[in-house]
């Protein structure tokens, strides 16, 4: 079921306190994110600015048309730092804890490969931490496919973390 009072649009500066905020609640709650300090708004604006309106490392935010709340953001972003690797990108969707389960992020993550079709990209990769059958489930709606698991490869809350990996043709 399609969310008809959500709007898709590409993150911008004005977000970034609602932004952190989501992020935050990941990394205090958590393994989802292996981040285990939880950011400013100030921290985060470097990673926001590294997502501009164009080009194949995206921020798209989804908004309550309602209420005005930012319910969740998907992201591209550059999947390895080395030149050859430009044409791959790491995908992730967060949400706010009150947004889950409405088809937010499969909203979001329509959006965000829509937009990546018209982009020189490649391959789209996933790594989401163990156990995390939702996220294991969207990203089989969206066609990814398993590709391998880092096991143990994150400390948190005083226990070590699986990653599985899942690889999508765009």
């Amino acid at each position: 079921m399609r969310p008809t009072d959500v709007q898709v649009r590409a993150g911008e500066e004005a977000d970034l306190g609602a932004l952190t905020k989501i992020y935050n609640h990941y990394v205090r709650e958590t393994a989802i994110t292996f981040d285990t300090e939880p950011f400013t708004p100030e921290q985060r604006l470097p990673w926001l600015r590294s997502h501009p309106e164009d080009g194949p490392h995206r921020l798209l935010v989804a908004r309550d048309e309602r209420s005005d709340e930012i319910l969740g953001y998907a992201t591209s972003s550059a999947f390895r730092p080395k030149p050859a690797y430009a044409t791959s990108v790491e995908v992730s969707v967060y949400l706010s804890p009150a947004a889950r389960g409405r088809g937010i992020g499969t909203l979001l993550y329509e959006e965000l490969f829509g937009v990546l079709a018209g982009e020189d990209v490649h391959r789209a990769y996933a790594g989401v931490a163990q156990p995390n059958e939702a996220s294991g489930r969207l990203h089989a709606r969206f066609g990814f496919r398993p590709v391998g698991v880092y096991r143990e490869v994150g400390w948190k809350f005083g226990r070590y973390w699986d990653v599985a990996w899942f690889e999508k043709e765009l």
